[in-house]
């Protein structure tokens, strides 16, 4: 497994999202710019999977495109998405800040 996703990009749209599996798993949300805006997941409480859980984002963001992975193993895989995107960019996802707390960077 690749630790970050490596699906191509689709657009945020209904035709492309009502293609998605109804699994269990995680996705990210991209600008128009490619830039991730947003890591979720589709967990046990999702109904229909992954197709739910991103179809939710189709005009409530600004997110133009998403990619996902199916994974039963989804909490362990979106904290590992995120820690990545904090390493690779310094802080979490813009739109995941708001319901994270953040730690304080390591001294030295």
């Amino acid at each position: 497994m690749q630790l970050r996703l490596t699906r191509p990009w689709r657009d945020l749209n209904e035709a492309e999202v009502s293609r998605l599996p109804g699994q269990l798993g995680v996705y990210e949300l991209a600008d128009e710019d490619g830039q991730v805006i947003y890591v979720g997941y589709a967990g046990g409480k999702s109904l229909f999977g992954l197709r739910s859980a991103v179809q939710g984002h189709i005009g409530s963001t600004r997110a133009a495109r998403f990619r996902y992975e199916v994974n039963s193993q989804y909490m362990s895989r979106y904290h590992e998405l995120l820690m990545l995107h904090a390493r690779d960019d310094g802080d979490i996802p813009e739109l995941n800040r708001a319901t994270h707390s953040r730690r304080p960077s390591p001294v030295g």
